[in-house]
């Protein structure tokens, strides 16, 4: 009886001091948060009715990887057409740079000579030669003249006896109307021979001449620096109106800009998407981090301070994480989160950003336990 007593006693005395050590043991300082991860919202900057839809809800995607495709309506013929202004531009640049061909430069050089003789033949004037020569042509018309003179007063005074006919008397006055404005011709050409260039004519041919031996100066010295500037721009402002269409066409394509999962889509072929307008949310899982509030008293952590997380999904069980932003304004405790503190009291928000993303086991939504401390 006296060893039952005993034994209770012992056992009533374990239980008391039991719980005395859990009421007076100090427990880690954990806080609570949501593992929380970014939403990445994508839409096409150009927008366009839905070519394909490629994805479905929930379904994991790669960076890069194409989600949705928009019907490229006119842009591959604009694009087209730029390509065709690019080139066009191009080779004119290219032949601006590169200059006249020698047959231009000897074509306009022969030009040239050929302006400069026409200037000295003018500035020398008529030869002897060529004047003695038109004063032989004056007299031979004088002479003609002479001769269609007898003839026609001979035709006239047979045709006054009726001893000619009608047609006879016409060719005798044609014939004289020949001579005579073949001697007047004769002795204008006679007479402008003798009078040398006009200085109109010689003033016509120098400028022509000066026109001339420009344009072969330059075909000589090339294109001028503005003119390859001025070609060059062109060739830039075609290559930019082509990167621009380019780059339009690029957004019709809408693409994972990393590793997720789809989080809500709702399109179909046909429908009519906005520019600039998110039609598809992606969540990253690359990077999962728990939003959590610490007091005041527990300050003393830094970002790059090592700490433990746990969820309920997985009891007993801590994954690695850092903290990687320690606010440095305080303010008082959100009503969705807990501490061990009393909700009254200001915190400072902290992010806990975990080492791994745990595959697909931590997902975004998830509440979970931050450890300050170890864990008993």
């Amino acid at each position: 009886m006296v060893k039952r007593l005993v034994g209770i006693m012992f056992v009533a005395v374990a239980l008391v001091a039991l719980l005395v050590y859990s009421q007076h043991r100090d427990e880690p300082l954990h806080v609570s948060g949501i593992i929380e991860a970014h939403e990445i919202r994508l839409g096409s900057r150009v927008g366009g009715r839905v070519h394909r839809v490629l994805v479905d809800e929930g379904q994991a995607v790669k960076a890069g990887e194409v989600l949705v495709e928009l019907e490229p309506f006119q842009l591959n013929e604009l694009l087209a057409q730029a390509a065709s202004q690019l080139a066009q531009v191009s080779a004119t640049r290219d032949k601006i740079k590169v200059g006249f061909r020698v047959e231009e430069v000897a074509q306009a050089k022969a030009h040239h000579d050929q302006l400069a003789a026409t200037v000295e033949k003018l500035v020398n004037g008529p030869r002897k030669e060529d004047i003695s020569a038109a004063k032989s042509q004056l007299e031979l018309a004088q002479a003609q003249l002479s001769l269609s003179m007898l003839k026609h007063r001979r035709t006239e005074e047979l045709f006054a006896k009726k001893t000619t006919t009608q047609e006879e008397m016409d060719q005798a006055n044609t014939e004289l109307r020949v001579a005579r404005a073949t001697v007047d011709s004769q002795r204008e050409g006679l007479l402008k021979l003798e009078n040398g260039t006009r200085p109109e004519e010689l003033a016509e041919a120098k400028a022509q001449l000066e026109e001339a031996r420009q344009i072969w100066l330059l075909r000589q010295n090339g294109s001028r620096v503005e003119e390859i500037a001025e070609a060059e721009a062109a060739v830039e402002s075609a290559s930019a109106a082509m990167k621009a269409i380019q780059r339009q066409l690029d957004e019709l394509a809408i693409k994972a800009p990393a590793d997720g999962k789809v989080e809500a889509i709702d399109l179909r072929p046909g429908d009519l998407v906005g520019a600039n307008a998110p039609v598809i949310s992606v969540m990253d899982l690359s990077q999962l981090w728990v939003r959590a509030y610490v007091p005041e008293n527990r300050l003393s952590l830094k970002v790059g301070d090592s700490v433990k997380i746990s969820v309920d999904s997985f009891p007993g069980e801590l994954f690695a994480a850092t903290i990687t932003f320690v606010s440095r304004q305080a303010e008082f405790t959100p009503g969705n989160v807990q501490t061990p503190e009393e909700r009254s009291k200001q915190v400072f928000r902290i992010k806990v950003t975990l080492e791994a993303a745990g595959g697909d086991r931590l997902r975004p939504g998830m509440a979970a336990d931050v450890w300050l401390g170890e864990r008993g």
